[in-house]
């Protein structure tokens, strides 16, 4: 997938975070591809992905409508993969690292310094944190010797605002924005550092609380209540 085309799925799923588009509401190709300025292609790729996040369901033979979920939803699916996380991460520390793992995360860790090494975000920044977030998750996780572990984010994952890469960036707030991700670059590295002394319950406890950066740090840094919250009571 392009950068142009992770950039209409991150704005369709701010946009369906917030409420712009209802819960049960049908979504064409034209329309969205009209209101987001965008050709139809990366809107038609765009609802397959955000389908499989579970924000989007069929509709018929080609359309998609907006999933009907409840701020609670939201955050029991990041709750369990926080959990799910934190025991990967867990049975990671006290098995001990790899050469090759090691390596692999420090590169993430390095590129997520790179990104925010110039004090600012750009838009284009967002879809480059967000693969570089999620091949930092994926690699503990895959690594935790259990794919127990994985099968079951990967169930998760389906849920609304669940994964590791769907987190929201308001586009209109880069600032703060910038703020939000310096702390996951902290919680990341952090995390490595845990991993790397074999300190299981802080690894644990830390990829507990780093699942909720998308949820609960916005509004300490005046970015709004959360996703979800925009929701309540349709």
């Amino acid at each position: 997938m392009s950068n142009s085309d992770k950039s209409v799925v991150s704005r369709l799923r701010k946009l369906i975070g917030e409420g712009a588009y209802g819960p049960g509401e049908r979504l064409g190709e034209v329309a969205v591809s009209e209101q987001l300025g965008v050709s139809r292609t990366p809107v038609r790729l765009a609802f397959r992905t955000l389908e499989q996040e579970g924000l989007l369901q069929r509709a018929g033979k080609r359309g998609f409508m907006v999933r009907e979920f409840t701020e609670a939803d939201v955050f029991c699916a990041v709750e369990v993969r926080g959990v799910l996380e934190g025991l990967a991460a867990r049975r990671l520390a006290e098995q001990g690292l790899s050469q090759a793992l090691d390596a692999e995360l420090e590169v993430w860790i390095q590129t997520g310094r790179e990104l925010l090494a110039k004090g600012f975000l750009e838009e284009r920044d967002v879809d480059a944190w967000s693969e570089l977030n999620r091949h930092f998750h994926e690699a503990i996780v895959g690594s935790a010797g259990s794919p127990v572990i994985g099968d079951a984010i990967a169930r998760n994952n389906h849920l609304p605002f669940a994964a590791a890469d769907s987190i929201v960036i308001d586009s209109e707030a880069l600032d703060r924005e910038f703020r939000k991700l310096q702390l996951a670059q902290v919680q990341h590295e952090l995390v490595v550092q845990a991993l790397r002394q074999g300190e299981g319950a802080r690894a644990e406890m830390l990829m507990r609380e780093h699942a909720f950066i998308g949820l609960r740090y916005g509004e300490l840094l005046g970015l709004g209540p959360g996703i979800g919250h925009e929701r309540r009571g349709r």
